[in-house]
């Protein structure tokens, strides 16, 4: 597993939990359970990770630091998925979202001809497009955290297995010889 690069790379949790700007969610940062790698923690870590980089709001990283705290998730991976949705990738993640929304409701997804990039040009499409962008980002965010959560099991199994039946092939021959 990646558990060794993810510990490497990871920030110390000790020097997280000194950051002034982190306030109130000092004293849960710095519990060790959050930092620990494991395959019940890093599967929560990736669906609440997953789930919160579909939502379209402005704090997806502290949702999903609060998130990882409430639910004992892996607090370095729940908040590092999140850049996922980046501004290069928001667009097309969020467009996606939208067309399901649509989708979902039945209605006609909006051109972008008419676009008008004055505030309020922004806020009458806004008013327009936000209930199928965010019943699609909730849509899509449940299937990602669902899907992530149990795939990341199925495969932190499959690996694990894999490992072992190396090793005891490995043992059988070198006992062999």
């Amino acid at each position: 597993m990646p558990k060794k690069l993810i510990k490497k790379y990871a920030p110390n949790p000790e020097k997280i939990r000194q950051i002034k700007g982190i306030g109130f969610l000092a004293k849960w940062i710095a519990n060790p359970n959050l930092w620990h790698v494991h395959r019940h923690n890093t599967a929560k870590a990736f669906a609440s990770g997953l789930f919160w980089m579909s939502i379209p709001i402005p704090s997806q990283m502290l949702t999903s630091a609060i998130t990882a705290i409430i639910f004992r998730a892996n607090l370095p991976i729940s908040v590092a998925l999140v850049w996922i949705s980046n501004p290069l990738t928001m667009p097309p993640i969020f467009y996606f979202n939208y067309l399901v929304g649509t989708w979902i409701l039945g209605d006609k997804a909006q051109s972008s001809e008419a676009f008008d990039l004055s505030l309020d040009g922004i806020l009458h499409t806004l008013d327009q497009i936000w209930l199928p962008l965010y019943l699609g980002s909730t849509v899509v965010g449940v299937v990602l955290a669902v899907v992530s959560y149990f795939g990341i099991h199925i495969f932190w199994r499959w690996h694990v297995a894999k490992s072992w039946k190396g090793r005891h092939q490995e043992r059988r021959q070198n006992h062999e010889q």
